[in-house]
């Protein structure tokens, strides 16, 4: 399994906003400076978290972006979701795959399902707020 940037900005955006939230939405070109992404890729970014519910944005004067949620509401497993669609090892275990004919016989299908249950668990237990966390 790889996380592709759009996963690994979408946390940095997500830990940004956690980080500098206030009453005031946060500006894109603000996240992009401090966080050295492109406004453009952010932008696709906060369409997509944005269409979720993740954050509220707002467009013109006074816009931007905040949190719907507090930090600690937040899980990973949510955000790399969402950018990445599936963290399944192997194609057999998407959502939307076909049946594998060779399900039945097959003797890695238990080794990847076990794998696939470390990684959602993992991510599942870590939070924005815990991302935010100095160490």
């Amino acid at each position: 399994m790889i996380v592709s940037t759009r996963g690994r900005y979408a946390l940095r955006v997500m830990i940004d906003l956690a980080e500098h939230r206030g009453s005031e939405r946060i500006a894109l070109k603000e996240i992009a400076e401090r966080q050295g992404i492109s406004q453009k890729y952010i932008e696709s970014i906060m369409t997509l978290l944005s269409k979720n519910g993740v954050v509220d944005g707002m467009h013109g004067k006074g816009g931007g972006y905040k949190l719907t949620r507090s930090p600690e509401d937040y899980k990973v497993i949510e955000i790399l979701k969402l950018t990445e669609g599936t963290l399944a090892p192997v194609a057999c275990l998407e959502e939307d795959c076909e049946p594998c004919p060779r399900r039945k016989t097959c003797r890695t299908v238990k080794m990847w399902e076990k794998l696939y249950k470390t990684i959602t668990d993992f991510f599942d237990g870590v939070t924005i707020a815990d991302l935010c966390e100095k160490k």
